[in-house]
């Protein structure tokens, strides 16, 4: 894939989401794999930020999430009121057992989302934001479809299927990590300045989970961002 076609002119190196495994990702996914991709601990890092962000059941007030680029576990404490989540095999979708709405769909063919404008309360994408080879424009999107004022949720460790991982994410270490997924929020507009911590201790063994979150901002002030470049 062209680098100029994949991240749209804005400013990433050349060849930054060239990938080992250029095949179609449905060929790679079109096996299910009914595993966790992140240890116990990170995994609970993962539903505690949820918690913390008000974006699942335990909130006061019902909430419609989007789960993006996910399988058959979305990793919520409480599963939230309606969670869509939108993936690549029909069958990790259907043993999701919080899901609410099933979307098969691969957002490296096609970077829309089939959703209404701001329909959503949330959208989380858990130890996926790697694989995407046109991530300015699937974050553009979760702008559209996210209610102003709300976050986006991206999570993500150092394990990682590293043949469709793109080459920019494999060659950064988890600080540059940090900041490719923050420069990708940034690029697409509309949201505020994102918020990078590392959510599980330290220096400890584990998998490590790092965050990056935004919130959308409001419509009076989103159309003046649009034009945002990564930084």
């Amino acid at each position: 894939m062209a680098d100029e076609a994949a991240d749209g002119g804005h400013g990433f190196p050349d060849g930054f989401f060239d990938r080992f495994d250029d095949s179609p990702d449905a060929r790679f996914y079109d096996q299910p794999r009914l595993v966790t991709h992140i240890d116990d601990r990170a995994v609970a890092a993962v539903g505690a930020l949820y918690a913390e962000l008000g974006v699942d059941g335990s909130a006061q007030e019902p909430r419609r999430v989007l789960d993006l680029m996910g399988s058959w576990v979305s990793h919520f404490r409480v599963p939230p009121h309606e969670l869509v989540v939108l993936g690549l095999n029909a069958a990790e979708l259907a043993a999701n057992p919080a899901a609410t709405e099933r979307v098969v769909r691969d957002l490296n063919a096609d970077p829309s989302l089939p959703f209404p404008d701001a329909s959503f309360d949330a959208v989380v994408c858990c130890v996926s934001v790697d694989y995407l080879v046109r991530p300015v424009e699937v974050l553009r999107e979760v702008g559209r479809v996210l209610r102003p004022g709300q976050p986006v949720v991206l999570t993500f460790s150092n394990r990682l299927f590293w043949t469709k991982a793109v080459r920019g994410w494999l060659e950064a270490d988890e600080a540059g990590r940090c900041d490719i997924a923050a420069a990708y929020v940034r690029a697409a507009g509309g949201f505020d300045e994102p918020e990078v911590s590392l959510r599980t201790p330290r220096a400890s063994a584990g998998d490590p989970l790092w965050a990056v979150v935004a919130r959308r901002r409001g419509v009076a002030t989103a159309a003046a961002d649009d034009g945002v470049s990564a930084g």
